[in-house]
């Protein structure tokens, strides 16, 4: 099992971060490893199904995400499937007049031997991936919200 969890502080109130990220496509504008968002569907819980391609290493896996929490400016999780199967989690928080947001994912890597070479690997890569995309998130939402004043 391979667990990563960044954190960062934006400028901006937790509502339009929320609502922002709410939007599967916004995804593949901060996440660098995201692309070809496809096939979303709203949920009855309030979240989305969707289709994607998560790049690992320069190797595209056709993803499925399935938001299984939709707690609004609270919280997000996704089931994720891709060979790579495992779950996402959103946590958004109020501090000192902008918001938290905690992004940690967690996850198999099949088969026994290959998990003891790859893990190292996929530790490292997943924490840079996490801290890059909520760097982006950071910076759109805080020009976004310059640009309106």
């Amino acid at each position: 099992m391979v667990s990563v969890s960044e954190s960062i502080w934006i400028d901006s109130p937790v509502e339009p971060v929320f609502e922002y990220l709410d939007d599967p496509y916004n995804h593949a504008e901060v996440t660098p490893s995201v692309t070809n968002v496809r096939n979303v569907e709203g949920l009855d819980n309030g979240g989305k199904r969707l289709d994607c391609t998560y790049t690992m290493a320069g190797v595209g896996l056709k993803t499925e995400l399935e938001q299984t929490v939709h707690e609004p400016n609270r919280r997000m999780v996704f089931d994720m499937r891709s060979g790579i199967d495992g779950e996402l989690e959103l946590r958004f928080a109020d501090v000192n007049g902008g918001t938290e947001v905690t992004y940690s994912a967690e996850y198999d890597i099949p088969g026994r031997v290959m998990s003891k070479v790859v893990k190292p690997f996929a530790v490292k890569y997943n924490e840079r991936e996490l801290r890059a995309a909520l760097e982006n998130l950071k910076q759109r939402l805080e020009l976004e919200a310059e640009s309106e004043t």
